[in-house]
């Protein structure tokens, strides 16, 4: 068995599932590259028995006969191969009354959303497989995967026809985070820093799979340009495919990335139906909903307690998207691209933005290093209403103990040094924040850098001080 980076939580889940005892129907789903095929190989593949997997815009009859040929597989080789779904689950039905001996059977089928193809009658037949026998068999885990996060969602996860409330359990896989990261780096023989591995995953975010493209003897520089600006970059061309395979219908989704990706700091329901000039409904409201549960946009709020769901500001946060669309699209004709921005402004720039952009997903890290793990907090962006220019808080962290961290965030290739002006900054943002929100919690100033702060005259401005090895934990 081949080692399993991180998924702790997952194989602890999934570890306890196999063991319950009774019938298990577990849908893992996440984006296209994440590792649900993966995982669930890893643990239980010794106990399969069966396993099939769809194919992606394959014909019903290809389906059908991969279905069948597993079904040789892992029972009677002369099999005929069923003429429709009906016919495909009551053969699997059959094989696993045979193999019924009290032990657990494990029943594996990979990207399930394939299988529904147009007028196909997979869901009706499937549904009965499930509800009408498997349930009722102690010895049955049944785990499908799918990298059609909108499908699982619809069809599974919030079903609201025959599987409604008949998944037992569900489970979105994450990409990595940074610790997770550096471990699977590490267990692949690479000797990189960790402001090398910050600036990748800047870059590439923790999807194993593009982490699996890195070579090792080559720098940040020369594995971009490889993977994203050579004439046949594979991580260029993944852009296309990533949306189609998550998403039916793919042309919206990525028309809203596209205008996220123009702001940094995000828009909201109604600037988006301007930009796009979309009918504001229940549609784009699936769509959101969708990037948020595959964690390519977050959906935020200003502290203001009251405020709508249209009022919220919707963010590209995937690290992947927003470098393609930055620096992809349109493509650049360089192959040596990002070599040659070494040192340049618009390195520092990229770099800067992404740090912003993976302390917002290493929030639990950035708990746990300032000792308050277990106390309940919310977090959130502010941006004032009355100052000019206004004043921007990228990230508050309001606490049940009556204290508030600001974070300043600040990405650097060396300890960073707070200038003059600076320290007039920061201050003028605390001022302002604690007189336009008149909250009475204490102010904490948090500085969050990647190598720590220089001492000068105006470091004492920091109360607080997180590096980078904090988000590494």
């Amino acid at each position: 068995m081949n080692q399993i980076i991180g998924r702790k939580k997952e194989i602890k889940q999934l570890t306890e599932y196999y063991h319950s005892g009774k019938a298990e129907f577990v849908a893992v789903y996440g984006r296209r590259r994440i590792g649900k095929t993966y995982l669930v190989h890893n643990l239980f593949l010794d106990s399969f028995a069966f396993e099939m997997s769809g194919s992606i815009d394959a014909s019903l009859e290809a389906q059908l006969s991969n279905f069948g040929f597993a079904l040789r597989e892992f029972g009677d080789s002369h099999q005929p191969i069923p003429a429709n779904w009906i016919e495909a689950f009551e053969a699997l039905k059959q094989l696993l009354k045979a193999k019924l001996s009290g032990n657990r059977l494990v029943v594996f089928i990979d990207e399930l959303p394939c299988l529904d193809t147009r007028k196909s009658g997979f869901q009706q037949a499937f549904e009965h497989f499930w509800n009408g026998w498997a349930s009722k068999q102690n010895e049955i885990m049944l785990i499908v995967c799918g990298s059609a996060t909108s499908w699982m969602i619809t069809n599974l996860i919030d079903s609201h026809g025959g599987l409604h409330n008949r998944i037992t359990h569900e489970m979105y896989l994450a990409p990595f985070t940074l610790g997770e990261t550096e471990e699977m780096l590490s267990a692949n023989g690479f000797t990189w820093s960790r402001l090398s591995i910050l600036q990748m995953y800047s870059i590439i975010g923790g999807v194993p799979y593009y982490l699996s493209l890195l070579d090792k003897v080559q720098g940040v520089e020369g594995n971009v340009d490889r993977l994203f600006f050579s004439e046949h970059a594979e991580l260029k061309r993944e852009y296309g495919r990533l949306y189609a395979s998550l998403f039916k219908n793919s042309e919206i989704y990525m028309k809203v990335i596209e205008a996220l990706a123009s702001c940094k700091q995000g828009l909201t329901r109604k600037e988006i139906v301007e930009r796009l000039k979309l009918p504001s409904g229940g549609t784009l409201t699936k769509v959101l909903r969708e990037l948020i549960d595959c964690d390519f946009v977050r959906g935020y709020n200003t502290r203001e307690r009251k405020i709508k769901q249209k009022d919220q500001i919707y963010q590209l946060i995937d690290l992947y998207t927003l470098f393609y669309m930055q620096f992809c699209h349109p493509a650049s004709t360089d192959t040596a691209f990002w070599t040659h921005q070494m040192g340049k402004p618009r390195q520092n720039t990229w770099y800067g933005l992404a740090f912003e952009r993976i302390c917002m997903l290493h929030i639990p890290q950035i708990k746990q290093q300032l000792g308050i793990a277990q106390i309940y907090t919310e977090y959130y962006s502010w941006r004032s209403k009355l100052s000019t220019p206004a004043s921007q808080i990228d990230l508050l962290i309001e606490r049940a103990d009556n204290l508030v961290n600001l974070c300043e965030i600040k990405y650097s290739q060396a300890p960073y040094s707070i200038t003059k002006e600076e320290d007039m900054l920061i201050r003028t943002r605390i001022a302002d924040f604690v007189g336009e929100t008149k909250i009475r919690h204490g102010v904490l100033t948090t500085l969050i850098t990647t190598f720590g702060l220089r001492p000068s005259p105006y470091s004492s401005i920091a109360q607080v001080q997180l590096t980078m090895d904090d988000l590494f934990v």
